[in-house]
């Protein structure tokens, strides 16, 4: 268990003080993926660092497993790290070394010996899918292939925490998933709490369970990510959730049109031809107007904006059937017509 306690972290700049965090308090499970988001600016690197000591914050506690990494003398918190490993989007790997040294290099600095950190680190390449890349160098990789190897080198030591600061950032969307994908598996097989820094919606989607928002150096909002998905409620969780905004939508349709917003709150209703079956079963032709939904672990989160022609009957009807499915809410709207 992680445990994040009125955490607050100050710089001091050429221009007075600047408040990074703000009395952050956090609780992460074991074995949990535990995403924390927010633009650029919002503390979340900062919070990452003073979860390993990286940065020392000005005041609060972090506890890992009931120890106060605060309270531990250097000799003491080099030791913790051997339990908090970390990777970066810059994979900071050493270029003049092989895959392979890189991955021996932190088992050889804690005494291990040579021929014993040669078959841990063969087997790291095998856990992270490179065994063929042993005598490559990092500039012969990619950088989805260099990813790899820092993660295999952060699982020299066994750890129970693996954080991840902006790690699938300066890749492209597939080399995204298959990394995200390989922190899934860990996570799974190696029961490895995995500590998720990111700006991007779609990775907190793709592999965490719970996540903590950050804005402006405090947590606004925290909880499963199912339940911040549905029902985001503060600015900053509105603006991750649906950037592209819910209020204001302009569409194109006639005035005499009815207009029914569709709130899917974790509905199992993805891949569910509910449009078609309104129409064959109700004789009701439905249109979407608008649509911002995603799904997630199964679930359909997000909104729909339907317009139908006829009367009030006729909406009462929809709104009745679409709401038979659990998770789903609907609602005549007013909206602006172009």
């Amino acid at each position: 268990m992680i445990e994040i306690k009125n955490l607050t972290k100050i710089f001091n700049t050429a221009d007075g003080e600047l408040q990074a965090l703000k009395d952050v308090s956090l609780s992460i499970p074991d074995g949990d993926i535990f995403g924390i988001i927010g633009m650029s600016g919002a503390g979340k690197s900062t919070l990452v660092r003073c979860m390993n000591m990286l940065e020392r914050p000005t005041s609060g506690t972090v506890e890992v497993d009931g120890v106060n990494l605060g309270a531990l003398s250097q000799k003491e918190l080099r030791e913790q790290r051997h339990d908090i490993t970390m990777i970066f989007q810059a994979f900071n790997l050493l270029m003049q070394r092989n895959c392979l040294k890189n991955i021996m290099f932190p088992l050889e600095l804690s005494g291990m010996p040579r021929a014993q950190a040669k078959q841990k680190a063969m087997e790291l390449l095998e856990i992270v899918g490179l065994p063929d890349k042993a005598k490559a160098y990092p500039a012969q990789l990619s950088g989805g292939q260099q990813q790899r190897i820092a993660i295999a080198r952060a699982l020299t030591t066994n750890p129970k925490v693996l954080l991840c600061d902006e790690a699938t950032s300066a890749l492209d969307p597939n080399t995204t998933n298959s990394i995200l994908e390989l922190i899934r598996d860990i996570n799974k097989r190696l029961g490895i709490t995995v500590v998720v820094i990111t700006h991007q919606m779609s990775v907190v989607e793709s592999i965490c369970k719970h996540v903590a928002i950050l804005d402006g150096g405090e947590v606004v909002e925290q909880g499963s990510v199912e339940e911040v998905f549905a029902h985001p409620k503060s600015q900053a969780a509105k603006n991750l959730v649906f950037p592209e905004g819910e209020e204001g939508t302009f569409v194109v349709g006639n005035q005499d049109e009815h207009f029914i917003r569709v709130v899917y709150n974790g509905a199992y209703a993805a891949g569910k031809p509910m449009i078609a079956r309104l129409a064959l079963e109700k004789g009701i032709e439905a249109n979407i107007s608008y649509a911002s939904t995603k799904g997630i672990s199964g679930k359909a989160f997000g909104t729909i904006l339907l317009s139908i022609s006829g009367d009030e009957n006729a909406v009462k009807e929809t709104i009745d059937y679409l709401t038979q499915e659990p998770g789903i809410e609907a609602e005549e709207v007013e909206v602006n017509v172009q």
